[in-house]
């Protein structure tokens, strides 16, 4: 199950841990959102056993077993623009998304 980092998101992964004492960025996906599903991001010192985790550049982002199948073939992008600086996942496997881009519908 493919899922990737573009060197954006990997750069801003390597400063968000560093300035938090995280080893890696947490992806999930929870029920939520305005379109079904929401992209939460969080902080985790480890990976679990059922985890999945990517690496790119030196950065290290970990999905669960329960997420990565609704993101499988994603890539993961921080964007840093007019709206404002967020990670952006651009899922092939979502049908809409909400306009802010945290959620999303299968």
């Amino acid at each position: 199950m493919d899922l990737s980092l573009t060197d954006a998101a990997a750069d801003r992964i390597k400063v968000l841990c560093l300035e938090n004492k995280a080893a890696m960025v947490r992806l999930t996906v929870d029920g939520g959102g305005c379109s079904g599903f929401q992209y939460v991001f969080g902080f985790a010192k480890g990976a679990n056993l059922e985890d999945t985790v990517i690496e790119h550049n030196g950065a290290k982002l970990v999905v669960d077993g329960v997420s990565l199948p609704l993101i499988a073939g994603s890539v993961v992008d921080y964007v840093d623009g007019l709206s404002g600086a967020h990670f952006k996942v651009i899922n092939p496997k979502a049908t809409a998304s909400c306009g802010c881009g945290t959620s999303f519908s299968l």
